[in-house]
């Protein structure tokens, strides 16, 4: 049976990493009745279902992001649990690019932290409404307040507290729900029993305050909760759960829920909060696509009679053939249909179509607009687009960023070649921001990703997947050249052969710009026919991919082409394209050129008795300290360090604070090195 598209929620689980993620989609499992027992991240066990690879039990952490399907009451949730460490941001990218709304989740103490900027910014990117659950309201230093202000301050974000807490830190025993003017408990082994009471009278004035303060902010995108209001009218419940739902789907607002997933306190209220106030597939009007043949823009509506459209944004390779997560946007599609990859154009049947549990899979016979399924043994690639026969079209691609650090590894043994080739072609397959290259002057092969732990966990999995023996260089960090003025350039290709000869003449100049690549042709009269400018800026970009200093590629560059002239039976885009290259490369050493390094922000949470220490080693890292954050015993410290003094932190951050310390880091920009 098709369930309504109303009652389907595709949601997602973003944080920073260690907020509580995978603990919060454990119970959330559980309270569904998903699955029937709790297991924990951290904790013996079989550990939490969403987290079931060896190495993410090892670990402790989100590797590769998980989906599943629950019920809550009458909707179907479809959810996807990302990592929440900065290497794996690939995870989180893709997923958000296929959901329609999402779980935010801070931890109580910490609020705001750098990998929480970076999930709001590719939410924002994505255009997700989403809701805010503040956990670990148990631990020491819990303050939701002050949360929610950092939401404001550092996000950005219009956050709105539909909760009050009952106590904190280890008093936290429940929440009252301002909406409904109700405490809520979680009582039983689980927090399976959820109580709802009057409001203790010691908490009645708090609660009552903020819950005005609440339909205060409402009342902004309510002209009939104004009104009452101001007639001093009681705002119903209906009122309030329908102003709070249009304002979050139309992103001007997030509506922040309080509770403590290892506790079990919280998470039923998530739930209905899921319900209420997330989009459904048939909220979001439709999403852009564009016709193969054409290049025109078109939008994909939510119809099960339309045509199929459905996107690949996940794969991964098994033995019994590459398993692809697609979500589907329009028709359907059903076990043994003959579908169209839009970008190969290639024909593929569909064997097998599967409803995933984490690792577990359910085969269904149907998928329909606003399900997100997998199939088995389809090849593709990430970010394919699968049509019927009546369209081909292609959907928006995924953003995926730029890798940060090389590595060069061998394997110690020739017979291992084979293995190691089939390795690396399978990660390259199965992860955008993995890399492989050989390097042309040494022959060494060399892996490319988003940081130490990233490639670290590749190379495990080279060695207990494929039983390689492999030997690891130092890590290379991935520079950039650029420009430090302007430099004009005038070049004339001039080469005359037997046949037909070459000829180009550029002439312009070259500055420093804050895009990545500009590209501006001036020249008017005829002077460079308009269909060699393509081959031009082709020219210029591949000048910039080569780089001219190092060998690495050039950014921030405004390339004007001024004049030029041309032959009638000489010239042609090739001759052009050479021609660019070349006067690129006249002007770019006159440009005082320099390299860029990668400048990474870091923060480290430490107790405060490491303080100086931590902030001592920082700097002598050639780190720009940015500031520090003081709450009940630990310090936040945020600095700016550059990638290359950044290897082997991990443990010597563990020898300054005897273990007790973390860190997190992120690409921030690069910077003169």
């Amino acid at each position: 049976m098709v369930v309504p598209r109303t009652r389907i929620r595709n949601i997602g689980i973003s944080a920073h990493i260690d907020s509580g993620k995978t603990t919060l989609s454990e119970r959330i499992l559980f309270y569904t009745g998903r699955i029937h027992a709790i297991e924990e991240v951290r904790g013996g066990g079989k550990g939490a279902t969403m987290d079931f690879d060896d190495l993410e039990k090892e670990h402790g952490i989100t590797i590769s992001s998980a989906a599943t399907s629950c019920q809550w009451q009458d909707t179907q949730i479809n959810l996807i649990d990302t990592p929440g460490h900065i290497d794996f941001t690939i995870e989180v990218e893709r997923a958000l690019r296929v959901l329609d709304g999402a779980v935010m989740v801070l931890c109580a103490v910490a609020g705001v932290q750098s990998q929480s900027i970076t999930v709001d910014r590719q939410m924002k990117r994505y255009s997700v409404p989403r809701i805010a659950f503040i956990n670990k309201m148990d631990r020491t230093g819990a303050n939701p307040f002050k949360v929610v202000e950092a939401m404001h301050d550092s996000l950005d974000l219009n956050a709105l507290l539909l909760q009050y807490p009952i106590g904190a830190e280890s008093q936290f025993e429940g929440v009252v729900d301002l909406i409904a003017m109700e405490a809520h408990f979680y009582e039983g082994k689980n927090g399976e029993i959820w109580v709802k009471r009057k409001i203790a009278d010691e908490l009645k004035q708090e609660a009552e305050a903020a819950r005005e303060k609440m339909l205060d902010t409402l009342s902004l995108f309510s002209e009939e909760m104004t009104g009452k209001l101001v007639e001093g009218e009681e705002v119903s419940q209906e009122l309030i759960w329908k102003t709070i739902r249009e304002a979050t789907l139309n992103l001007e607002l997030v509506p922040v829920l309080i509770g403590s997933a290892f506790k079990n306190k919280g998470v039923q209220n998530l739930l209905d909060a899921v319900s209420l106030y997330l989009p459904s597939p048939v909220d979001k009007d439709f999403v852009n696509a564009t016709v193969f043949e054409t290049g025109e823009s078109v939008n994909i509506n939510l119809n099960l009679d339309a045509p199929l459209v459905a996107l690949a944004f996940k794969l991964t390779v098994e033995s019994f053939g590459q398993l692809t997560y697609i979500r589907v946007y329009s028709g359907i599609l059903n076990q043994g249909d003959t579908i169209y990859n839009s970008r190969t154009g290639e024909k593929v049947q569909v064997g097998r179509l599967l409803r995933m549990h984490a690792n577990k899979r359910e085969e269904i016979k149907q998928a329909v607009a606003g399900d997100i399924v997998a199939l088995l043994g389809v090849e593709c690639a990430s970010g394919d687009t699968f049509c019927s026969s009546e369209i081909r079209v292609s959907l928006e691609n995924i953003f995926v960023p730029e890798p940060v650090i090389t590595l060069a590894i061998e394997v110690n043994k020739n017979q291992d070649l084979d293995k190691i080739s089939k390795a690396l072609n399978r990660f390259q397959k199965e992860d955008p921001t993995f890399r492989v290259n050989v390097d042309e002057e040494s022959n060494e092969t060399l892996i490319s990703g988003m940081g130490e732990l990233h490639l670290e966990i590749y190379i495990e999995r080279m060695k207990r997947e494929y039983y390689l023996d492999i030997a690891v260089g130092k890590p290379k960090v991935s520079y950039r050249e650029a420009i430090s003025q302007r430099a004009t350039f005038d070049y004339k290709l001039k080469k005359q052969t037997s046949g037909p000869g070459q000829y180009a003449h550029v002439v312009g100049y070259i500055e420093p710009c804050e895009e990545q690549f500009v590209f501006e042709n001036k020249v008017f009269g005829g002077a460079i026919p308009k269909e060699y400018i393509g081959g031009l800026e082709k020219g210029f970009l591949e000048a910039m991919n080569l780089g001219m200093l190092e060998g690495y590629p050039v950014m921030g560059v405004r390339i004007v082409l001024e004049n030029g002239s041309h032959h009638m039976v000489d010239s042609s885009e090739f001759a052009f394209r050479m021609a660019a290259q070349q006067a690129f490369t006249q002007a770019f050493m006159k440009a005082k050129p320099h390299l860029l390094e990668p400048i990474m922000s870091v923060e480290v949470e430490t107790p405060d008795e490491f303080l100086g220490r931590v902030q001592g080693d920082l700097s002598s890292r050639r780190g720009l300290l940015l500031g520090s954050q003081t709450m009940q015993g630990y310090s936040i410290i945020r600095a700016e360090v550059p990638l290359t003094q950044m290897f082997g932190y991990s443990g010597n951050l563990r020898s300054l604070t005897s273990g007790m310390a973390t860190f997190s880091m992120q690409f921030d920009c690069y910077r003169k090195a």
